[in-house]
């Protein structure tokens, strides 16, 4: 069991909070976000329970995107992962 925390704390596993963001795209340099964002989100509590849908298509159609020209993730966990939220941000027209 001493064993098992160690690992854990020294592969910087636990995290009281943690909010960040990365791209999804590999050609960022040639990227025109456009005048639209769109979003979705899923949430997973307890990792039990999951609900919500972080779809590319669901993020262009809550933002109204007919067309993405760039997409982001967004994640945010609270308690080592006992809340988390997953988002999708699509960029278009």
């Amino acid at each position: 069991m001493a064993i098992l925390v160690v690992a854990l704390l020294s592969a910087g596993c636990m995290k009281l909070y943690a909010n960040y963001k990365s791209t999804m795209d590999i050609h960022v340099d040639n990227t025109f976000l456009g005048k639209k964002e769109g979003r979705a989100s899923r949430h997973t509590v307890l990792w039990l329970v999951s609900w919500g849908d972080a779809g590319v298509a669901a993020a262009a159609k809550n933002g109204g995107l007919t067309t993405m020209n760039h997409m982001d993730s967004e994640i945010f966990q609270v308690l080592f992962g006992l809340y988390t939220q997953e988002t999708v941000v699509v960029y278009g027209d």
